[in-house]
């Protein structure tokens, strides 16, 4: 790999990583909103009978926010397996282009 080409893998990279980051970060936003909501049919289910219909309801909201809850989960772990084999990659391209600089900018000197 030329050091031209090298650059222009670690800007992919680099935009790569960026974009992997921000759905990171929109995943994490998105579960604390979760725990949130769930945190508050927990709350307002203490005031029901044990019995009512309402209870009942809440209790399937809540389980269908857990299930949400585990999707969001495996998101994350892919994007964070993903954002590792990209820095992995960008250490591997900065140290081709740092062997290619090297080898093309020295000269005969010993």
């Amino acid at each position: 790999m030329g050091i031209a080409s090298a650059q222009f893998r670690k800007i992919y990279l680099v935009l790569s990583k960026s974009n992997l980051e921000f759905k990171i970060s929109m995943i994490t936003q998105a579960k604390m909103g979760l725990v949130n909501t769930s945190s508050e049919l927990l709350q307002s289910s203490n005031d029901l009978e044990p019995e009512s219909p309402e209870l009942k309801l809440l209790e399937q909201r809540r389980a269908r926010l857990d299930l949400i809850e585990k999707k969001l989960d495996m998101q994350l772990e892919l994007y964070q397996s993903k954002l590792q084999m990209v820095e992995t990659e960008m250490q591997s391209v900065d140290k081709i282009m740092q062997s290619n600089i090297k080898r093309t900018f020295t000269y005969g000197v010993s």
